[in-house]
Formats: C-alpha cells, sequence, structure tokens
C-alpha cells in the first residue's frame, strides 16, 4: 500500500480502497460473451434469410446483428481485463 495524497478529493461516500466484484465480473462475462456471439450469428443468419419486405425487416435484424456483435466485444473485452486483474492481484 502506498501512504500518498490522493490526486484529488474524493466527493463520494465509497470506501477509499473499494474494488470490483472480480468474482460477479467473471461469471457475467462468461455467460454473456457466448450468448451475446450466439444472438450475433442468429440474427445474422435470420437477417440474410428474412425477405426485403418482411417483417421484421432486413435493416433491423442487421441493426440488431450490430448491437449484438457490440455486446459481444464488450463481453469480450471485459472477460479479457478481469482475468488479467485476477492473475495480477490475486
Amino acid at each position: 500500500m502506498r501512504a500518498t495524497t490522493p490526486r484529488r478529493w474524493r466527493s463520494g461516500t465509497e470506501p477509499a480502497t473499494a474494488r470490483s466484484d472480480l468474482k460477479l465480473r467473471l461469471l457475467l462475462s462468461l455467460t454473456f460473451t457466448p450468448f451475446f456471439a450466439l444472438c450475433t450469428v442468429g440474427f445474422a443468419v435470420f437477417a440474410a434469410r428474412a425477405a426485403p419486405d418482411g417483417a421484421p425487416s432486413r435493416g433491423t435484424l442487421i441493426g440488431f446483428t450490430v448491437a449484438c456483435a457490440v455486446l459481444t466485444v464488450f463481453a469480450l473485452m471485459d472477460l479479457v481485463v478481469v482475468l488479467h486483474r485476477r492473475q495480477t492481484e490475486l
């Protein structure tokens, strides 16, 4: 532990040594990374097979595909960060 003064004054009521729950973040990342990846593939296949004038429209399905792909990347990045922090801190 370093005994230095903080760079800025804290305005909240959180403890000075607050940490995120790495076990929960690991569980959520391990759960949602494959879930969002499967949703991405499912929406992509659904968009590829959708009729041009069907409901939902192909553009909507492509939007869902892109959103799920972004969430997959976000969950994967969080998984990498959590694994790295667990390796260095624990």
